[in-house]
């Protein structure tokens, strides 16, 4: 079983920054993407962010040139910085992984979540 432990997060005022980082650990062979998605009251859950295993990254349009995702393939770690915040930020972020685990089985995984709020 994987798990994803996620860190960081809190209270911030707008235009300040906040960096989240996403730590995954257990039956991993390979993690396939990894990701950020947010979840604020009463709205669903939406992508952020994500990258995949060769570093290629998606960014919602709204966190483009404030966003910024990055992983650690060798430690299996996963990171947003979060720049230049705005209250409309204010949400539950999760870390998401896919891949595949040393059975050679797919999963997909969710952290716990972490909540992130700005204030103007």
């Amino acid at each position: 079983q994987v798990q994803l432990v996620e860190s960081g997060g809190g209270l911030v005022q707008a235009g300040g920054s906040l960096g989240l980082s996403c730590a995954a650990s257990g039956s991993i062979f390979s993690i396939i993407v990894m990701g950020w998605y947010r979840q604020a009251p009463g709205k669903q859950r939406e992508l952020v962010a994500e990258v995949n295993s060769g570093g290629s990254t998606n960014y919602q349009d709204s966190v483009k040139n404030r966003f910024t995702i990055s992983r650690n393939n060798a430690k299996n770690m996963l990171y947003l910085q979060m720049n230049n915040l705005k209250p409309e930020d204010t949400a539950v972020y999760y870390c998401y992984a896919a891949g595949l685990d040393r059975l050679v089985s797919g999963y997909d995984q969710w952290g716990q979540g972490t909540q992130v709020t700005v204030s103007s």
